[in-house]
């Protein structure tokens, strides 16, 4: 647009709200401007708006003015009030003469609330009688050049400009003025609490805008308020000690006798003038005026310190200050000022160690100071947001093992089970993820069995729906309590278990049986589910594969018990055709997979149903899936077990061995790195060996090799090395089933199946594979010529064998193998 083009300017203004002012008597009435500039037409070309703002200052308002005339005075004089506003200006207006004095202040301490749930420092009382005025903050500044009371009543009214929000940047501006506050704390903040504060609680006021922070950091003031809190620590202590160690070293008063005194006696005696001097009054009234004098004390401490707090946590916000602050013991100081008694104070230090223990570091000298023994008794002051900091400390200390004893140990338990339920939701919420890290330990879980938690957790779980953070919570609690078998009987007693399977049932529920399962395993609570097998059972048959089905089939597998008729289960359900889909290698998740074994070991304990489980060809399928999960040493530890449960019974023992190739793959895992898979195949070899010779003699021979691998590497090497000649001459003959001086003592594991606990665990191999199996092999042509080697090479090795002789003690001669140290 081009000057010559506009013609002339037009203004619009449009009344909005109106307001009292926060400080002075007066009204705000916002309006917006809004200029137009028109063009030779009068079209509009340019136009600009502007939120602008009218201060009416009512000086002579008073208790004793007239509200409605007064009213009626400012909308006649303002034209941008309407006449139709002149009630909404009266009630204004009454406001203002009802209106006390520190309301503002009042609100300015809401509006600076933390997050942390405490409030911020109560301010220095100003000097009476003389509101502060940003126009004499100079003779306010000439004032701290003055002596200690001029000091104290000059920072007390620059605090109160220093609340104001819009006087900071106006102060920050006044160099002079922060120089010299800055100056007199460093200079007189052990002469005066009260100057402290005022000055500490004026730079605080910076400290709740970020923009301000550099101000602070420039005058030192962080590191002046630790000094600060140092200092009063130590005094307050020093002073406690003192006042305690007098009052400990007072003569106790004399007992009153209440025996009936003579007459004579029951006259009051005068002390003579001589008496009363022999009277010490100061001496006996030191002790008490001292006590009042430190309660005194300690409350102006207590205000100094929270501001002091309350600005390094402000501060904080910066991760390389707040690093600074704990290297000069920032933690230490906190810990111990956890010993006051001033509700507000413990809040924000709750907070600022809430803060602090998210670090590994701080929580560590947390730790060594031994904060866990000082947080019981903030729990007992009934203060919610003092309850609810200090619940969160506990939680972020508790990841720690170490911590979680010691609260223990301390008596949190009980404490923390008396406050489930409370009606603030929060402190639910943050009391549950504590009890749920301490059931982690499984001594703990002991000690759950002798409260209330577990009907509590019930009880809540009952109110809530599935997907809330409570119930999800409670569930998580209930897993882990149910593994012990006190905690599960108390979860299953009544109708909780009728409640846990409908609940499980309807919502389709997999962490609900999950809990279920755990509570299983215990001898005392078997028996509890047999009325719901067939419910169970039937979800495992209809029900696609997934986590619900997953729970259920653990479930089913945990019921060891020797009344439960498996055979029929099995066949009234058609379980056995399910059970053969899930244990084809790649159709079924390995989760999945590993409970489906489980449950076919459960059930092989009754000999009717391991026939029919051999009858279907379930073995054979267990072995397929033996050769393709060799390096899941879970899956391979429970396939074991299966074999192991069906050597047991005669019916179903001489098919294991000599219809499927499990004793082969048995001779191949007896020296496996696991130590559970050895066990287990240890005692399945020993029941093949008394029922089948020619296995006997393979797995000895295998023990055999097993054992003396070195000396057979070293005949082997010697053959090489010497002339070749008569082959019946080269190695000697050993008779092994005669000489067994040999073998290892305790090579051949006597075990029955008592011995036997199969452990979930996933111990890994260090070679990450095992080697295929020698005796097992799918072509019979196979077999045959392994066969044929393996006598050859057993021929070898009696001919070595028969022919080894031992001899005296001679080491001259190398092709002496052994020593045999005579008995004299």
């Amino acid at each position: 647009m081009q000057p010559e083009d506009a013609r002339y300017i037009k203004r619009r203004v449009r009344s909005g709200s109106i307001d009292v002012h926060p400080t002075e008597t007066a009204l705000i009435v916002n309006y917006e401007l809004e200029a137009i500039i028109l063009g030779e037409c009068g079209e509009p070309m340019v136009s600009e708006k502007k939120e602008c703002q009218k201060i009416i200052r009512l000086k002579r308002l008073d208790a004793a003015t007239d509200c409605a005339a007064l009213a009626k005075e400012v909308v006649q004089k303002c034209t941008l009030i309407h006449p139709s506003k002149t009630a909404e200006v009266e009630h204004l207006i009454y406001y203002l003469q009802s209106r006390k004095d520190n309301a503002f202040t009042e609100s300015m301490e809401s509006c600076m609330e933390k997050d942390s749930g405490s409030e911020s420092p109560s301010p220095a009382p100003t000097p009476s009688g003389q509101p502060a005025s940003f126009t004499m903050i100079e003779s306010y500044m000439e004032l701290l050049y003055e002596d200690l009371p001029d000091k104290t009543k000059g920072s007390a009214l620059i605090l109160e400009l220093a609340k104001d929000p819009n006087n900071l940047e106006d102060l920050a501006s006044s160099e002079a003025v922060l120089s010299a506050l800055a100056r007199v704390l460093r200079e007189d903040w052990k002469k005066n609490l009260e100057l402290s504060t005022n000055i500490v609680y004026t730079f605080f006021c910076f400290s709740t805008f970020s923009q301000f922070h550099p101000i602070i950091q420039q005058y030192k003031v962080g590191s002046l308020c630790l000094e600060i809190i140092e200092y009063e620590l130590n005094r307050y202590a020093q002073l406690r000690k003192e006042v305690e160690s007098r009052g400990s070293s007072a003569p106790l008063p004399a007992p009153v006798s209440r025996l009936p005194l003579p007459r004579s006696a029951r006259r009051p005696i005068k002390p003579s003038a001589d008496d009363k001097k022999k009277i010490p009054k100061e001496k006996v009234e030191e002790p008490v005026m001292n006590v009042r004098k430190l309660a005194t004390l300690a409350k102006k401490q207590d205000q100094l310190l929270r501001v002091c707090f309350y600005l390094l946590l402000n501060l904080a916000e910066n991760m390389k200050v707040e690093d600074k602050m704990r290297r000069r013991n920032l933690v230490g100081l906190l810990v111990t000022s956890l010993e006051r008694s001033t509700q507000e104070l413990l809040v924000l230090v709750a907070s600022f160690l809430l803060k602090l223990s998210v670090y590994k570091e701080n929580k560590d000298e947390m730790a060594n100071l031994n904060v866990i023994e000082k947080l019981p008794k903030l729990l007992l002051m009934k203060d919610k947001n003092l309850e609810l900091v200090t619940l969160n400390l506990l939680f972020n200390l508790s990841f720690d093992s170490n911590l979680r004893e010691k609260m223990v140990r301390v008596g949190f338990l009980p404490k923390l089970v008396s406050m489930l339920g409370d009606e603030e939701q929060q402190v639910n919420v943050v009391v549950l993820k504590l009890l749920y890290h301490l059931s982690l330990d499984d001594r703990v879980k002991a000690m759950f069995a002798y409260t209330d938690c577990i009907p509590k957790v019930v009880g809540t779980m009952v109110g809530q729906e599935p997907g809330e953070e409570v119930h999800t919570l409670s569930v998580a609690l209930m897993v882990n309590l149910a593994l012990h078998g006190r905690c599960a009987a108390q979860l299953l007693e009544g109708n909780n278990l009728q409640y846990l399977i409908e609940c499980a049932f309807h919502h389709q529920s997999s962490i609900i049986v999950k809990i279920l399962r755990n509570a299983s395993v215990h001898d005392n609570t078997k028996h509890l589910f047999i009325d719901f097998v067939g419910d169970l059972a039937n979800v495992v048959a209809t029900q696609p594969s997934d986590d619900f089905t997953l729970e259920c089939v653990g479930l089913l597998a945990n019921l060891t018990l020797a009344e439960l008729d498996y055979s029929t289960l099995l066949q009234q359900y058609n379980l056995v055709s399910w059970i053969t889909r899930q244990l084809v290698p790649g159709n079924t998740p390995d989760d999945l997979v590993l409970e489906v074994i489980m449950l076919v070991s459960t059930a092989a304990l009754d000999e009717s149903c391991a026939s029919l489980l051999c009858k279907a060809d379930i073995l054979l399928g267990l072995i397929e899936l033996l050769k393709a999960k060799q390096e899941d040493d879970e899956i391979v530890l429970q396939i074991v077990y299966v074999f192991y449960q069906i050597a047991r019974h005669a019916t179903t023992r001489d098919y294991l061995i000599r219809e499927t190739e499990a004793p082969a793959y048995l001779i191949d895992l007896m020296h496996d790195k696991n130590e559970n898979i050895r066990k287990v195949c240890d005692a399945c070899l020993e029941i093949i060996k008394e029922c089948d010779e020619v296995w006997a003699e393979k797995i000895k021979t295998e023990q055999f090799e097993w054992h003396n691998s070195h000396w057979l590497s070293m005949v082997d090497n010697k053959a090489l090395d010497s002339v070749l000649g008569d082959d019946s001459d080269i190695l000697p003959h050993y008779d092994l089933l005669q000489q067994s001086l040999l073998l290892r003592t305790g090579s051949q594991s006597s075990l029955n199946g008592d011995d036997i606990e199969i452990v979930s665990n996933h111990p890994q191999s260090d070679e990450g594979s095992r080697p295929i199996s020698g005796y097992a092999s799918s072509e019979l042509d196979d077999v045959l010529l392994k066969r044929t080697r393996e006598e050859s090479q057993e021929d070898v090795l009696n001919n070595a064998l028969r022919n080894l002789v031992i001899s005296e003690d001679n080491m001259d001669d190398d092709a002496k193998y052994f020593h045999i140290q005579q008995s004299s």
